[in-house]
């Protein structure tokens, strides 16, 4: 597990914006998605922190579903072709293994050991790193449609796909959670820059204990 972090004095420039250290001190079950970015074996495996945060993703997930909310599984979308943008930026064998990260078969077959979608439950994917970038997932829609105001957003890895989901959730006006022991990526270093540009700027960052808590006390209200 990441040694993760926030720096006293972001916490401290909250407190005195605002007068309290998270934005968010309640959810309402029903209208909470937990939105889970690319936990795929490509990356899980990649991970020297992946496979660590797998139960913490399955316990947040059961909350969700207990409190009444949406349980959003994001994939990568698998291509024909690489990206010619990606060919050219990281190179055909990179841009090549990128485009098959997502996997292959249904989306249990795709996910990581342990983590298997309920009824119920939305698996979509995505063409971009974020999930909410307008026209690369359709998860946004999906979400409107359901009267979700509030997304906590957990996976892999913090520094790209996940906080550039938080962000354009943010963006977009949700309510909006990271969850730092949900979330992973190759250093303690890139994972807690990552998590204090989010809460400085886009979200609350919360631990997994934590709103599982703040799901219990609201119920499936």
């Amino acid at each position: 597990m990441h040694d993760w972090r926030i720096d006293p004095r972001e916490y401290a420039r909250h407190e005195q914006r605002r007068g309290r250290r998270h934005a968010y001190g309640r959810l309402s079950g029903r209208r909470t998605a937990l939105v889970v970015v690319d936990m795929v074996r490509f990356f899980v495996d990649g991970s020297p922190y992946g496979p660590g945060i797998v139960p913490q993703v399955h316990h947040l997930a059961q909350a969700v579903r207990a409190a009444a909310g949406t349980v959003a599984w994001v994939l990568p979308a698998v291509s024909a072709e690489p990206d010619p943008w990606a060919v050219e930026f990281y190179g055909h064998t990179t841009a090549e293994a990128y485009r098959r990260a997502g996997g292959t078969g249904g989306p249990a077959d795709r996910l990581a050991p342990g983590l298997v979608p309920a009824a119920g439950d939305l698996v979509v994917e995505k063409s971009a790193p974020s999930a909410f970038f307008p026209g690369r997932c359709p998860l946004p829609g999906l979400l409107e449609e359901r009267g979700i105001d509030t997304v906590v957003v957990c996976g892999l890895v913090t520094d790209v796909c996940v906080a550039g989901t938080a962000r354009d959730a943010a963006t977009l006006g949700y309510r909006t959670v990271l969850v730092a022991d949900a979330s992973a990526t190759r250093s303690d270093a890139a994972h807690n820059a990552a998590l204090t540009t989010v809460y400085r700027s886009f979200g609350d960052v919360r631990a997994a204990s934590e709103v599982a808590a703040l799901l219990s006390a609201a119920g499936s209200g």
